[in-house]
Order: C-alpha cells, then structure tokens, then sequence
C-alpha cells in the first residue's frame, strides 16, 4: 500500500469522492432550499394577503353592509351575524365593520361591538384607500386588510379583515416544511449515489487508489520504453491508442513517418491484420508479414476486460535482428557439437595408442603420435595459439573440420594474437564474421576441383584483423556494389542475408569490409574490428 511521505495512509479514494458530492449536494440543496423556503414564505404571505383583501372586498360591496352604514345604526344584529358566518366560512380571524366614526359595528367579541377601532393603521381608509397592514389589535398581532364602503360616490364606512401573524406562520411555516422534508429526502438519496458513484469508479480502476494507479502508469511506460520488441495496440474502433518507443523506431525504420496515436491502423499499417483479430478473436503467433518491404515477425493477440473484447495488441521484431541471433545460437550449438566430436576422437585415438602399447609397436606407435602433433599444431594448435576466447575458437574448428570432411584444403596464418574478447558485442560480431564469411567461402569453392580456403587472423595497433581468400568463381564487378544488399545473392531465391548481417553488425561496433574479387579468380574478404576492451566492473579496492 502507498503511503504518504509522513508516514500516514492517504484517505482513500471513496472517501473523497463520498464526501465531495456530498459537500456539493449539501451546499446546492442548502442555498435551493433557504431560497425556496423564502420564496414560499413571501409567497404565502401574499397568498394570505389577497385572500383578506378579496374577503374585505366582498364584504364590502354586500348590499346589507353598505345599506346598514348608509342608515347610520350603531348596531346591527343582521350584519354581525353575516359577518360571523363569513368569518366562519373563510377561516379568517375577524371581520370587522366600522362606520365613518371608527365606530365598530360587527366583532367576533360582541362586547366590542360599538367600540371604537384600535391599531391606528385604518386611517387612510377612511380617506378611501384600499390596503393591508400589519398592526396589534385586540385579538394580537395580526394582517389586516381595510376596504372603503362606498354608497354610491359617498364612503360611508370601512371593512377589515384580519388573520393573527401566528396562523400566516403556521401556514409558512407548513409550506416551507415539505421544502426541508423533500431537502432531506435529496440529501438522503445524494448519500446513497454518492457512494455508489465511488464504489463504481474504484472497480472501474480494479480497487487502485489514484498514487497506485500513477505508479504504475510509470512502471509500464518504463517498461514499454525498456522492451526491445515494436508494441502496438488498437482499441475496439481500429484505433491505435499505444504504440512503444521501438515500435516507433521501427516504423521510422521501414520509412512510416507520423505519430501513430489517435491514427486509424488500416490507414496507417494496412497489412497489420490487427482489425481481423478484433472480428475472430484468436491469437495469431510468429507470423512472417512485411512491414513497407521489412521483414517483421509478429504476434498478434486480442485483449479481453471483463470477459469482453476490447482490443488487440501486436509485438513485432525485424526478422533480421532474429536471424542474426538465430545464428548465434547456431554458433555455440556447433560449437558444443565441436567438444563432443573431438571428445569422441581423442577417447578412438587413446584406444589406438593403447591398443599400440599392448602389442609393443613402438615404432607405429612414435609415427601415429607425430602424425596426431602435426595435425594438432597445424589446426588445434594454431587456433587455440592465434585465438583465446574458447567460443570463437571452437566455433572455428568446427568450419575447419567441416571444410576438410568436405575436402577443402585450409591454410592458416597469423601474426598476432587476438586479444581475448570479454565484451559480449564484439564477440558476436566475431561469430557473425566467422560464421557468414566462412560459410560464402565454402560455397564459392564446393564444386572447384582442389579447392583451398586461406585463413589470416593478425592484432595490430588496436585492430582485429580477420582475412578469408578462396579460389572460387569470384564475383563480378557490378554485382559487388548490390553484395551487401538484403535479399540479393547470385545463388537463388531465399538468400542473400548473411552479408547483409555481417555488414549490419560491423556497422554496430565501428568495423569495416573491403572485398576484392576478380572472375574465375576467387574472392578474398578482410574485415577490420576496432578492439575494445570490456568495462571493468570489478569495483575499487579497497
């Protein structure tokens, strides 16, 4: 688990994303709310104030009310009953009649019938103002709404309607309720999505946490980067979405230029098959395909999440490079096969020499021993003397066995001894050397009747020198400008890489090829390698 750098286990991601939409649905639902709320208060409110207005209104134009004030009665028992039962019938506090005195005629206290009427907010209208108030009355503070009696062009009374301040509350008060209740019921509901919502983003990403999920972004760039293998891969629409650091090389190599994000593959590698593997599913191994005329090996497999298919990822390498290490392996096999052939003759000479011994044949015995010296001083002898490293040598005495099998005649020269070749670059460039310009030389020489190869190894001023001469067919002088071309060869289809190779891995340590051939002459190769010794890695001592 990743850990913050005091040492403290970071919030984990569900928690912050829980408690970020819940921040912002309680500071949203809050200000809706309060907004709302007051909304409805004012709303209410006005409601409230229509309603006795209106009331007010209506009582005010009923022909008892204004006949009533128009005779000038201080008391009317048919008025106090209609206003009683408008009362009742509105759910209002008070309707109050008053004439142009302030004179009350109607209450619902009757004991105040006669009165005069207290709050002082009615006077403007007597001056014929219609209007609401809010003031403090006999039965508490209240909202009053006052509306002139008119007879004809003659005011002679007002109406007032009131309802107590604590019933509009109440009313206010039940609006806003359904307000907060539905508030609560959205902030209960945002708790459950919000964790839902995180629950389902943290299995979108396979339970990491964002650090984890960095991390390990940067681990497989870093691997991409490290992989010597082209990486590719598409997404369900055909589209590259990754495409590695050799991959690029690679493209720049067979001459595809442009970034290959975002590009569709059919367009920007038609023959890549890519799109096929999205259509069958199936993975396809080790498949030769040409890349703008390069010889690639591929592998194609198809990606799956969830069960589901969401893709397809290609490695590919440049046949070449596999070739060349093909070869290598080829070279230390021979060269195995090498200590187990000459095991087996000298255990068949040891018998021999044995055999010679029991039977006292001195004499043969002397001139078989002379015999194997020769042999070793002019072979084994003079490649383990010219030749250190033992893989490069064994590797060379098993060409040289294969040459005399075969009936070639080998000579051998030398002046100074290789160095021994601890770096593995330049003993692959040797094997590469060796194996590619002994194997043209037996080929140049195979149907010539005595046919001879001259072998030179020399070590002079830092320099690696290597020298092949056969008495061949030779090579015409306008093929030797195409000799070092991939896939050109005067001996048939299918061939034509070895000197491609070997001038590739000369290239790759500073090395150098001049050929001289003449027809019917023979050909003669000498490869110059600029020696360099391994790093030491041994450490100061101490």
């Amino acid at each position: 688990m990743l850990r913050k750098s005091n040492g403290r286990r970071p919030l984990p991601l569900t928690t912050w994303i829980t408690f970020l939409v819940l921040a912002v649905l309680i500071l949203s639902l809050s200000v809706t709310s309060i907004l709302v709320a007051v909304e409805a208060a004012a709303t209410t409110r006005e409601d409230q104030a229509d309603q006795a207005s209106n009331l007010a209104v209506s009582v005010s134009r009923s022909p008892l009310t204004v006949e009533t004030l128009a005779d000038g009665v201080e008391e009317s028992p048919e008025l106090q009953q209609y206003t009683l039962d408008v009362q009742e019938a509105a759910g209002v506090e008070y309707i109050v009649v008053m004439n142009m005195d302030h004179i009350r005629l109607t209450h619902p206290n009757e004991n105040r019938i006669g009165e005069r009427f207290v709050g002082n907010d009615e006077d403007d209208s007597f001056d014929g103002e219609t209007y609401t108030s809010i003031a403090e009355g006999t039965l508490g503070e209240s909202m009053r709404a006052f509306v002139p009696v008119w007879n004809g062009s003659t005011q002679v009374g007002v109406v007032s309607v009131g309802i107590l301040m604590d019933n509009i509350n109440s009313e206010v008060l039940s609006s806003q309720r359904d307000i907060y209740i539905g508030s609560g019921a959205g902030l209960l509901i945002g708790v459950a999505g919000a964790v839902w919502l995180a629950r389902r983003i943290k299995k979108t990403m396979h339970g990491m946490e964002p650090a984890e999920i960095s991390q390990l972004v940067e681990e497989r760039e870093s691997m991409l980067a490290s992989v010597r293998e082209g990486i590719i891969a598409i997404n369900q629409d055909g589209s590259i979405i990754l495409a590695n650091r050799a991959a690029a090389a690679m493209f720049k190599k067979a001459g595809i230029y442009g970034d290959p994000l975002g590009r569709d593959v059919k367009e920007f590698l038609p023959d890549s098959k890519l799109t096929e593997v999205l259509v069958h599913g199936r993975s396809e191994f080790d498949e030769e395909q040409s890349l703008n005329g390069m010889d690639i090996v591929v592998n194609r497999v198809p990606v799956y999440a969830e069960g589901r298919l969401v893709g397809a990822l290609a490695t590919f390498r440049d046949k070449t490079e596999l070739t060349a290490v093909i070869k290598q392996l080829s070279g230390a096999k021979a060269y195995a096969e090498t200590l187990r052939a000459q095991t087996h003759e000298f255990m068949n000479k040891l018998h021999v020499m044995s055999a010679m011994v029991f039977t006292e044949s001195y004499d043969e015995l002397k001139g078989y021993i002379d015999q194997i010296s020769h042999t070793y001083q002019t072979e084994v002898g003079w490649v383990t003397r010219y030749i250190s490293d033992p893989v490069i040598a064994g590797y060379l005495m098993n060409k040289l066995n294969y040459f005399q099998e075969n009936g070639v005649l080998v000579s051998m020269e030398g002046d100074e001894p290789w160095p021994l070749l601890e770096e593995p670059a330049y003993l692959d460039t040797v094997i590469t050397v060796i194996g590619n310009l002994t194997d043209n030389a037996y080929e140049a020489v195979k149907d010539v009747d005595e046919a001879e190869i001259i072998i030179a190894i020399d070590y002079q001023s830092g320099v690696l020198h290597f020298s092949i001469e056969d008495n061949g067919s030779g090579i015409e002088k306008e093929e030797l400008d195409d000799l070092f071309v991939r896939g050109f060869s005067t001996k048939g289809t299918d061939r034509g890489y070895g000197l491609y190779l070997l001038k590739n891995a000369l290239d790759a340590v500073e090395g150098t090829l001049d050929v001289s051939s003449e027809p019917q002459q023979g050909s003669v190769f000498h490869v110059k390698i600029p020696f360099r010794e391994a790093p030491d890695d041994s450490g100061p001592d101490y």
